[in-house]
């Protein structure tokens, strides 16, 4: 898979699989696998999508070194603002069950965005 440098030198692979309407554990997990298995490293979620921890036990079950993966998930509006961003990013890198995200965006910027990207910086 080919990757992109992006302006802070990390890189991001060009091709990713996202798993937007996939909101059954089951359904997304196997998707994930079947993903990775294929040679996908760059995998796309959203609180949003109600299907982070179905990602994150893939991620786990994969067996696949953390480092190779490339993962994105997004705060949703109902989180915006400084506190709830804080609380909201927490509770995906609980679901995620990861040490690190590689990308967070703000999925629709409404509300409090400003404390919201304060938050995440």
């Amino acid at each position: 898979m080919k990757n992109v440098k992006l302006n802070n030198g990390v890189e991001m692979p060009i091709l990713g699989f996202g798993v937007y309407q996939i909101p059954d554990y089951d359904e997304c997990k196997r998707a994930i696998l079947d993903a990775l298995e294929t040679g996908y490293r760059l995998i796309d979620t959203a609180s949003a999508y109600f299907n982070e921890k179905a990602v994150g036990d893939a991620i786990k079950e994969s067996g696949i070194n953390r480092k190779e993966l490339f993962i994105t998930t997004k705060l949703w509006i109902s989180d915006a603002g400084y506190e709830k961003a804080k609380k909201g990013f927490e509770t995906s890198m609980e679901k995620l069950q990861l040490d690190y995200l590689d990308l967070y965006l703000i999925h629709q910027p409404f509300g409090d965005y400003y404390g919201s990207w304060r938050a995440m910086e």
